[in-house]
């Protein structure tokens, strides 16, 4: 095992089904001796199969994940499992319980990765995952929403791989999810992600967008704990028999920089177009007003592609530099594999 700060409280390579933490020190204002903890959950199957590491949670303000990984974790014994199944079910607790979709210090979890085993506790918590949990599984699972920020409809997602094989089987699992929308995407607000370090390492990646915009349904919930489940069926770690759907449903391709739409100056930001809603290039999709300025002309953004409307902001307070609207291009399975 790699060495590192972190303590985890159980064995991740016993049987059964334990529960315990990862334990990262620290220290604060009301303590000069303290632990950050994180919990987490290994159950052992009774037979040999792959590994799943499920997480959620990793920006705090992402509740969907949250909980589909602790239903997942309470509820799965060691008879429903083939293999191993590990779950994080909140990476980032103290963000949750501000529900803050950054650590309290300011720091993205989310950029932290390979992370440090003497950098500061995010990436102290970065390289155990990188080093301990990530060499252990098979296939990692990353769930996220729109936070509070972004409005979407409820999607898997993946990165653009370079390697066929294990894009393809990234597909597959993407796909077995069972949302009725399914997004690949390209990082344009920096490197360090959980999902690029998982995938440098040759696993297969399934990750999702649950929604978003600060507030969940229970159609929501339904499909982010029913898709996790037929993902862990479809890799083979949940026992049974994995759902398919006739058709995989909506897969647009965001890929190019135009598909990501930043608001040109800070104001109040007004879309024109809804979920789903097919656009065109050159189309206005919405437009800034200056509060300051009541005289002044909006700001309009327009899109740069054909496609499908798969984000818009959330809210309308918004600075220059925002992701305001995300147009993808529609494609099929096919032209991913």
């Amino acid at each position: 095992m790699a060495t590192t700060p972190v303590h985890c409280t159980i064995d991740l390579q016993a049987p059964g089904k334990q529960v315990g933490r990862l334990e990262l020190p620290r220290s604060n204002n009301t303590s000069g001796w303290s632990h950050l903890f994180v919990p987490i959950v290994s159950i052992a199957g009774e037979s040999d199969g792959p590994t799943a590491l499920v997480v959620g949670g990793v920006h705090g303000d992402e509740p969907e994940g949250q909980i589909a990984a602790l239903r997942l974790a309470r509820e799965t014994a060691p008879g429903d499992v083939t293999g191993r199944l590990v779950v994080v079910p909140c990476a980032s607790p103290e963000a949750s319980r501000a529900y803050t979709r950054l650590w309290p210090n300011g720091v993205n979890f989310n950029r932290s990765f390979p992370g440090d085993p003497d950098g500061p506790a995010d990436r102290q918590l970065a390289h155990f995952f990188s080093t301990v949990l990530f060499p252990l599984a098979d296939v990692v699972v990353d769930m996220h929403s729109g936070g509070r920020s972004g409005l979407c409809p409820p999607w898997s997602e993946m990165h653009w791989v370079d390697d066929p094989a294990q894009r393809r089987a990234m597909v597959d699992a993407m796909v077995a999810w069972g949302t009725d929308h399914h997004f690949v995407y390209i990082d344009i607000a920096g490197t360090g992600l959980l999902v690029g370090e998982a995938e440098r390492q040759g696993k297969v990646v399934v990750s999702t967008e649950l929604g978003g915009g600060g507030h969940v349904t229970a159609a929501t919930h339904r499909i982010s704990q029913s898709g996790l489940a037929n993902v862990l069926r479809h890799v083979g770690v949940l026992r049974g028999e994995a759902r398919a759907r006739e058709t995989p449903g909506i897969i647009g391709r965001a890929t190019d920089v135009e598909n990501y739409l930043l608001a040109p100056e800070s104001g109040l930001w007004e879309t024109f177009v809804d979920l789903g809603e097919r656009v065109t290039a050159g189309q206005p999709v919405g437009q800034i007003h200056f509060l300051e300025r009541p005289d002044r002309e909006p700001a309009v953004v327009c899109a740069q592609n054909d496609g499908i409307v798969f984000v818009v902001r959330a809210i309308a307070t918004t600075d220059q530099g925002d992701n305001v609207a995300v147009i993808a291009r529609e494609v099929t399975v096919e032209e991913l594999y």
